[in-house]
């Protein structure tokens, strides 16, 4: 598995680290004023993330980067189903919590938490052990198609990775269907097919699972109005701009109104009732009001190293479950704020995904800030 062998990438953790760093000064900027408006304190909402997110965050980080990888691969499976045990318990009367119509909450009286922030980085943990513990025998599979040759023994084979793959997306699709959570299983799932895809299996594998969640999406689209109409407001952002489209029209007035420079940092005017959830969802339309094209472009290029480097680590990493386990965590947090990004600035539809680091949240915090301690740990053991 790779023992430790240097410091973490110095330039890896310092993307971490302004990433962070951003994420409070952006929620302290746009919270203040907003936070102080509904409970009379200006600090409410950013000490709430720094009690419940930054601080167990940083603490669960740190002992994650300290784990030793074989551990992190043999508990993969235990904390997954842990967390799909957290998934159904949302729907138990005194144990889940519900709040406009979804079920995605547990309330533990002292707080609260989302387990599908937990499922982003347990599903990824278990599908890097599950994908690398299949391939291991690759070579040994591929001597014995020489030996034995057949179009059946090679597609038995390529089902042996690819039924239990399908299987663990389609018990989370489940859950995250009945919640519901389609903003999380379109990330999940697009994660999980770039790790499928990194871990050399076939290609028609790859191409046939995206040409079944592209189906299901659409199903999915279909059978639920409020959906529907996103995809519609995407198309024509101008209809219904009080109605269907309002958060959309608003985000756009938002964006715009920072021109080159903004106005400011906390002197956003579109967070006082127009933008709908302001700290959370919308919040990069919020910075962008107070921070300008400048701010937001800073921002995206962070997001853009981050990726970036982690990506570059990936490719010197032998072991396959690190290798996976990295590629899954930079994809988690890449394609989560391309797609918040995206959508509010009219390049996606509306899917209510938080921005990484920065939108308010403690159970997502914390399962990032666990996350980039496991990074840090794999890139202290590249060669």
């Amino acid at each position: 598995m790779g023992k430790r062998t240097r410091s973490p990438d110095l330039l890896l953790l310092s993307f971490v680290l302004l990433l962070v760093f951003f994420g409070v000064l952006i929620l302290a900027s746009v919270s203040a004023s907003f936070s102080l408006q509904k409970t009379g304190s200006s600090l409410y909402y950013l000490n709430h993330q720094i009690l419940f997110g930054l601080v167990p965050g940083f603490f669960f980080g740190f002992l994650a980067y300290l784990l030793p990888l074989e551990k992190l691969r043999n508990w993969a499976t235990p904390i997954f189903l842990f967390t799909v045990i957290c998934l159904g318990a949302v729907f138990i009367p005194g144990i889940g919590e519900s709040s406009g119509g979804a079920s995605r909450w547990i309330n533990l009286r002292l707080f609260s938490f989302q387990p599908s922030e937990l499922l982003k980085l347990s599903f990824i943990l278990y599908v890097a052990a599950l994908l690398s513990a299949k391939g291991e025998n690759s070579e040994e599979r591929t001597l014995q198609k020489k030996s034995r040759g057949g179009l059946l023994t090679r597609v038995a084979h390529g089902m042996e990775m690819l039924a239990p793959f399908i299987f663990s997306v389609g018990l989370v699709s489940f859950l995250l269907i009945a919640q519901p959570d389609i903003g999380t299983l379109t990330i999940i799932a697009a994660i999980s097919g770039v790790m499928y895809f990194c871990a050399k299996t076939p290609l028609w594998h790859t191409i046939a699972l995206g040409g079944l969640g592209v189906a299901a999406l659409f199903l999915l689209i279909h059978l639920a109005p409020y959906r529907f109409d996103r995809l519609a407001v995407f198309l024509n952002p101008d209809l219904d701009p009080l109605g269907k489209g309002y958060q959309l029209k608003q985000a756009f007035i938002s964006i715009g109104s920072g021109g080159l420079f903004g106005r400011g940092l906390g002197l956003s005017v579109q967070k006082f009732g127009f933008l709908p959830q302001p700290m959370s969802d919308s919040i990069f339309a919020v910075f962008a009001e107070e921070a300008g094209f400048f701010g937001s472009l800073l921002l995206v290029l962070l997001f853009l190293a981050f990726a970036w480097r982690s990506l570059v680590l990936s490719k010197q990493i032998k072991d396959q479950f690190a290798m996976l386990l990295m590629v899954g965590i930079a994809s988690w947090i890449a394609l989560q704020a391309l797609v918040n990004i995206g959508a509010l600035s009219g390049l996606l539809p509306l899917t209510g995904i938080p921005l990484p680091f920065i939108s308010y949240g403690g159970s997502a915090l914390v399962s990032e800030l666990i996350a980039m301690g496991i990074l840090l740990n794999i890139s202290s053991r590249r060669t």
